[in-house]
């Protein structure tokens, strides 16, 4: 019960013991749980670290457990904080991908770079990822943030899908949020699902992107039109970088069969990346790109927003969201009109 707050069960068993029984020492807690009491002395030093458990004002040899009220803020808070530093190593593996991807989607195609590949045109990059396809022994792991594709693409697409989930190919797919109302694509999420694949949703993804076993990335050089080129990186840095990116992101999406979650303020994570997109001074049309909806769709959420803040123009919505949370007091408080 209380280990999505990080609690094992043994752990949750004794304390839940000691609630009962404050006055257990280890070898009752050790029958009153059916554990060794070897595993009864591993979660008390565990309860101890998160300070759900302290020496009796009595005995200071004794630990006695901390109401369930403190207790559970204590995890909650705890949780939170996890949370917050998950947030900032993702932010900070986006900013190091984002500037790998800076550094060599300018590459002229006769450029001498040690693991850099360029490919130019639509049949090189084809052909490339034919012979990765072919190539690849473990995982393949995919961003992709085009939004809703059509139902004739991914038609296309399964062959090939089944041929690699059929030789046991780990594959995991990351889509943005906003397909999660396209039902061509919601149908080949779960066909991919029921065939082994892993599909998982964000708000936002940095660019299209596919690494194959941890060692060979292949990333478009224009986002805006990714048939002009791609570079294929095979470096160790850069892939160690990619490769964290991909896990930070996977690590912080939703599984496609589970529900949007909303945060403290209520908030979906496509809501709070708009607000952050809008505080950076993005248009509606770039921020529609980056969530993988239609123009229409991004001045729809900026005016729900608005109407929920109580906001008449996009400036008072950024000073609202920073008043409400809803925007870290560091960024900047005025909010694009564009």
């Amino acid at each position: 019960m209380l280990t999505a707050l990080g609690l094992s069960a043994v752990t949750e068993a004794v304390y839940r013991a000691m609630l009962i029984r404050p006055r257990d020492g280890v070898a009752d807690l050790a029958v009153a749980v059916g554990q060794a009491e070897s595993a009864v002395r591993e979660a008390l030093d565990t309860l101890s670290e998160l300070s759900l458990v302290r020496p009796s004002a009595d005995n200071a040899e004794r630990l006695r457990p901390v109401s369930p009220e403190v207790g559970m803020e204590i995890l909650m808070a705890r949780q939170q904080a996890e949370l917050a530093a998950q947030q900032q190593r993702l932010e900070a593996s986006r900013a190091a991908a984002a500037q790998l991807i800076s550094e060599y989607t300018d590459l002229r195609p006769t450029a001498d770079h040690p693991g850099v590949q360029q490919l130019v045109g639509l049949d090189e990059i084809r052909d490339r990822l034919a012979a990765l396809t072919r190539d690849v022994t473990d995982e393949v792991m995919t961003f992709a943030p085009d939004g809703p594709q059509t139902a004739e693409n991914m038609a296309a697409s399964r062959p090939l899908n089944e041929q690699l989930l059929g030789r046991g190919i780990r594959m995991r797919t990351l889509y943005l949020d906003s397909v999660r109302t396209n039902r061509p694509t919601i149908e080949h999420a779960n066909w991919l699902t029921e065939h082994g694949g892993q599909v998982r949703t964000v708000p936002s993804l940095p660019t299209r992107m596919i690494i194959t076993d941890h060692s060979t990335a292949l990333i478009p050089v224009n986002s805006d039109n990714t048939a002009a080129g791609a570079v294929v990186l095979t470096g160790e840095g850069m892939l160690a970088a990619l490769c964290a990116l991909f896990e930070t992101t996977w690590a912080s999406a939703q599984p496609l069969g589970d529900g949007i979650q909303v945060d403290q303020h209520g908030l979906t994570g496509q809501q709070t990346t708009a607000i952050a997109l809008l505080a950076e001074g993005h248009t509606d049309e770039t921020i529609a790109k980056r969530l993988g909806v239609s123009h229409r769709t991004a001045r729809r959420i900026a005016s729900e927003l608005m109407e929920r803040a109580g906001a008449r123009s996009r400036f008072e919505l950024g000073v609202r969201c920073v008043q409400y949370g809803w925007l870290p007091p560091a960024r900047p408080q005025g909010l694009s009109h564009k």
